[in-house]
């Protein structure tokens, strides 16, 4: 999945953008009430376990 589709996926249950980081975009997850941080590469492919977490800070998983 590329970050552009997670970032499409999150924001359809409600997370949103929070503050840009150094290197990495911060987002809050009202599901999961956790902060996360994404990568700037919109077009790049995430790893597994990258992703993985993500989806779970996110509340996708």
């Amino acid at each position: 999945m590329k970050t552009s589709e997670f970032l499409r996926k999150a924001a359809n249950i409600g997370c949103y953008f929070v503050f840009h980081g150094k290197e990495h975009d911060v987002w809050y997850s009202p599901v999961t009430q956790v902060y996360f941080r994404v990568s700037r590469h919109k077009s790049q492919e995430l790893k597994g376990g990258t992703l993985n977490g993500m989806l779970k800070d996110a509340g996708l998983k």
